[in-house]
């Protein structure tokens, strides 16, 4: 009976060793050709690497994404201006692209969001344009007119007279993380529609020069010349953010594109469509980035904060005590640590509503309260990074 049992052991132990080596060598030989189970386990990464829900496959030994095209492709639209006004590349950076197009005509790309014609595009597509066409992807054409722009975050919204048009799906811009799968579609070029795909290099990019409110998601997915105003999608096709500007010194992709998100993009398309402006808060101040070394050559007593140079006379932040000097350290409860995201604080509030500032004055914390007002309309190009609130 020992005897017995001895054979049987050794037995189990060949077996386990031998089903060991070939699922490690030739795993296809345990599951069968193009088993589920060989698929998950030659392309692990890849899998997990999807969202939940997304509309890719395997396809060949490889991870497609045609579904994730297919969904989103026939929401995007080319768009053919004429009669515009020569601009030079915005900020102070020369090798920061976002207008794609030629003086006396330009093309640029836009998203359909709703079906019965209204589109979102970047500004500067339109902008100064007499005339204005979109190509579906379909073939169609139809002369575009502008419902609103908002030079401030580069978005403008369009209308066609179209009914039961292809809209695209919105997606959820804050649960994108670094690391993602991202597909860019547009036309570059005037080639035809374009799918490029890469991943979500960063997020959260400012200080660009770009536009006055940023917050880009950073992508290495190919955008060149006329994909401006296209559409920056997840793996399950849904609209993740609005592809605006590229940096480059050649003029084509160098794998650092940026979009704005699709949570800024609905904010403005919405205040567009139903008002004919964006409502943004302000209150009149002048704001510059602090460094450790500023902060101890002015004596402020932190170097955490951002440092209000001017103050509007007059205006809610004069009214409220604020002074030139102080250190703005939280908005309405949110952290601040630099000039764009003082920007970006200050505009998500209400007009007509308080809101609590937590600023530092000589070393010693206080507390303002501040009568929120209504953003006024930029008077002026930007150039640079002149961040003065309270224009």
């Amino acid at each position: 009976m020992r005897r017995l049992w001895l054979v049987f052991s050794q037995a189990v132990t060949v077996a386990v060793a031998v089903v060991f080596v070939l699922a490690t060598l030739q795993p296809q030989w345990l599951t069968g050709r193009g088993g589920a189970a060989a698929a998950v386990g030659t392309v692990p990464v890849l899998v997990h690497s999807v969202v939940p829900g997304a509309s890719s496959r395997v396809s060949g030994g490889g991870l497609s994404y045609a579904a994730a095209a297919r969904a989103a492709a026939p929401s995007v639209v080319s768009v053919v201006t004429q009669g515009r006004a020569t601009r030079s590349t915005p900020g102070g950076d020369p090798n920061l692209r976002r207008f794609f197009g030629e003086p006396e005509s330009g093309m640029g790309s836009a998203v359909i969001v709703t079906a019965d014609g209204y589109l979102l595009t970047n500004n500067h597509v339109v902008e100064d344009a007499q005339r204005i066409e979109v190509v579906l992807a379909d073939g169609r054409r139809s002369p575009a007119k502008v419902v609103g722009t908002d030079p401030e975050s580069d978005l403008a919204v369009l209308k066609i007279e179209a009914q039961a048009l292809p809209a695209i799906t919105f997606g959820d811009a804050a649960a994108l993380q670094v690391g993602d799968v991202v597909l860019a579609i547009g036309n570059p070029f005037n080639v035809g529609q374009t799918v490029t795909s890469g991943i979500v290099s960063a997020l959260g990019r400012n200080g660009l020069g770009l536009n006055t409110f940023e917050n880009f998601i950073q992508t290495d997915a190919a955008i060149n010349p006329g994909n401006s105003g296209g559409a920056l999608v997840d793996s399950g096709g849904h609209l993740m953010g609005i592809n605006t500007a590229i940096y480059s010194r050649s003029g084509g992709s160098m794998g650092i594109g940026f979009a704005i998100p699709v949570t800024t993009a609905r904010q403005v398309m919405d205040g567009l469509i139903r008002d004919g402006v964006v409502t943004r808060g302000w209150i009149g101040v002048q704001p510059s980035d602090l460094t450790p070394e500023r902060a101890a050559a002015l004596k402020l007593g932190t170097d955490q904060g951002v440092l209000i140079s001017g103050v509007l006379t007059g205006g809610p932040a004069h009214a409220a005590g604020m002074r030139p000097g102080d250190v703005v350290v939280r908005v309405a409860g949110h952290a601040v640590a630099n000039t764009s995201e003082l920007l970006n604080a200050v505009a998500g509030l209400k007009p007509q509503q308080p809101a609590k500032l937590a600023i530092v004055r000589d070393g010693q914390a206080l507390e303002l309260t501040v009568a929120i007002a209504q953003r006024p309309k930029a008077v002026a190009k930007r150039s640079g990074r002149e961040d003065e609130e309270g224009r």
